[in-house]
């Protein structure tokens, strides 16, 4: 048996944006027309604002019940009944013990950056605001912490919940083989929706960003499921893998 190589990072995250690229383009491209529809349609412009005044009145509700619908519970729902067979099974409970308070923390954080830049930068949508956004955004908060927190979080999960890899996981070595691959992913996917989010007001820029997370989660396990893989077996039995057959 070949002893296994190792695979250059920033292959490894073209190779998951590559292999997701159709939900990629779907998610992107229904984004686009709300984002169409929010300024072109007057009907739809008003539904947004209905949305937006909502989540004003329920604060930090929506934000935790919309982190934990698209993050945890969409996802598992989705995994049930198209790679299960419509049947649930005890893993499903788990996965969900673990998923909704961690999708429910990162939607609190990410709601809590939006209005943090909005605060720093400006509720206007010009050029020049919605680049700064995306830049502190994709360049700052993503290679920081939340693609580290998104990749430790699930590296935890899948090694068995264990402490004593956690020390591991704090060095250069892992960042470059684990997290570079995974914000090359990220970029590709993220820079064109940051852009789309940042072209609509504060008030709607966390109601879009959950239709996003969708995606993101089933990619996000893609990554972190192939990682672990690649630790159990050789290198010389490397097709490309789909989300499909990642997330079971």
């Amino acid at each position: 048996m070949k002893p296994p190589t190792r695979q250059n990072p920033f292959a490894l995250g073209w190779e998951a944006a590559r292999a997701n690229l159709l939900p990629a383009l779907l998610i992107q491209a229904l984004m686009l027309a709300l984002l169409a529809a929010y300024y072109l349609s007057p009907a739809a412009h008003r539904a947004l604002w209905e949305l937006a005044a909502y989540k004003a009145q329920q604060g930090w509700r929506f934000v935790l019940v919309a982190s934990v619908l698209a993050g945890a519970i969409v996802p598992e729902i989705f995994l049930v009944c198209f790679f299960q067979r419509g049947r649930p099974r005890r893993q499903n409970l788990h996965n969900l013990l673990f998923t909704i308070p961690i999708w429910a923390l990162d939607g609190w954080i990410v709601d809590l950056l939006y209005r943090g830049e909005a605060t720093w930068l400006g509720d206007v949508v010009t050029i020049r605001v919605v680049l700064a956004k995306i830049c502190v955004d994709q360049f700052g908060y993503n290679p920081f912490f939340a693609d580290p927190f998104g990749v430790l979080t699930y590296e935890w999960k899948n090694r068995g919940f264990s402490w004593e890899s956690l020390g591991r996981t704090f060095t250069w070595p892992h960042y470059r083989e684990k997290i570079v691959p995974t914000l090359c992913a990220t970029w590709v996917v993220w820079i064109p929706l940051m852009a789309m989010i940042y072209s609509l007001p504060l008030a709607l820029q966390f109601p879009l960003f959950s239709l996003a997370l969708v995606f993101w989660v089933l990619l996000l396990t893609y990554m972190t499921n192939r990682f672990a893989a690649e630790n159990s077996r050789a290198a010389d039995a490397p097709a490309v893998l789909s989300v499909a057959e990642t997330i079971r």
